[in-house]
């Protein structure tokens, strides 16, 4: 299944989903136009009936490009990457796969505000990899961020016509059995507002339901300057 974003990024689904933890500030500084590959990781999880879930997420890295309003308020970065999850033990009844990216200005290293599809994260929360992600959302290729601020925004964002038939925007790949993925490539994500050191760091939520069991995994990825 091949997905288009309206801002032209390309995203190929294709089967499972990822994870990978790392220090705040163990990647360099990234300047503009600088290519930043990036480590993605693996994380394997037993859930209580006993099904193995593992994660993978490969092929990551971020194009840091000269800011689009050509102010030092102004970053952009296009991302790029591959989740994929599988699972041994029993079968996936039904399974989401939530890629996205918390994006971070350092100023206020304390702060902490509400985000994108309802995230409320604080810096020090990123930075451990124990921030709330959200279940559903859509992706954002643009968001205002000041300083102290980190606000999440997905990748996906799948059209769908709801009970009704109107138009609806999803932000996860769903997926049965024993295996799935999904692959993002060159999606822009924008960020305004922000008047000191930012960084971004990747992540991927999984919830899985099997015959017995209903549970959520998540993966990050390791954190990266935008400028």
């Amino acid at each position: 299944m091949t997905i288009n974003r309206k801002n032209g990024a390309r995203l190929a689904a294709v089967g499972a989903a990822a994870v990978a933890t790392m220090g705040f500030f163990s990647v360099g500084a990234a300047n503009a136009d600088t290519f930043v590959p990036l480590p993605g990781g693996t994380a394997t999880e037993t859930l209580a009936d006993g099904t193995v879930v593992t994660l993978h997420l490969t092929n990551e890295s971020a194009n840091v490009s000269a800011s689009l309003g050509s102010t030092p308020l102004h970053r952009n970065v296009w991302v790029s990457g591959k989740a994929s999850v599988n699972l041994q033990g029993n079968p996936a009844k039904t399974a989401y796969i939530y890629p996205g990216y918390i994006l971070a200005c350092q100023v206020d290293f304390g702060a902490g505000v509400a985000g994108n599809a309802g995230a409320s994260v604080t810096p020090s929360q990123l930075a451990s990899g124990t921030a709330s992600i959200p279940a559903s959302g859509g992706a954002n290729g643009g968001i205002t961020l000041g300083p102290g601020q980190a606000v999440d925004t997905a990748i996906l964002d799948i059209e769908m016509p709801d009970a009704y038939g109107s138009e609806i925007h999803w932000g996860a790949h769903y997926f049965q059995g024993g295996a799935g993925s999904v692959g993002w490539s060159d999606v822009s994500l924008g960020v305004n507002g922000c008047a000191g050191y930012a960084q971004a760091r990747s992540y991927v939520k999984v919830e899985v339901e099997t015959e017995n069991v209903k549970s959520t995994v998540t993966l990050w990825g390791q954190p990266f300057s935008i400028g």
